[in-house]
């Protein structure tokens, strides 16, 4: 997922997303023994670091507006 991506999604959304990728995250680190089902967890913390700089950055924005 790139930052442009996710610059175009509202809030909620990004909460969700961020939600999902836990999710994903933790089924993979802990489900059955790390049993991937084609996901990789190196992508997955990238998309998470992503998802929580952008929601920063608009709180931080809001702040200044």
């Amino acid at each position: 997922m790139k930052s442009t991506e996710l610059q175009k999604k509202k809030d909620a959304d990004l909460l969700k997303l961020l939600v999902e990728k836990k999710e994903a995250l933790r089924e993979h680190s802990f489900g059955s023994a790390g049993a991937s089902k084609g996901i990789s967890p190196r992508n997955t913390r990238k998309d998470i670091a992503r998802i929580l700089t952008e929601m920063t950055a608009r709180k931080a924005n809001a702040k200044n507006d």
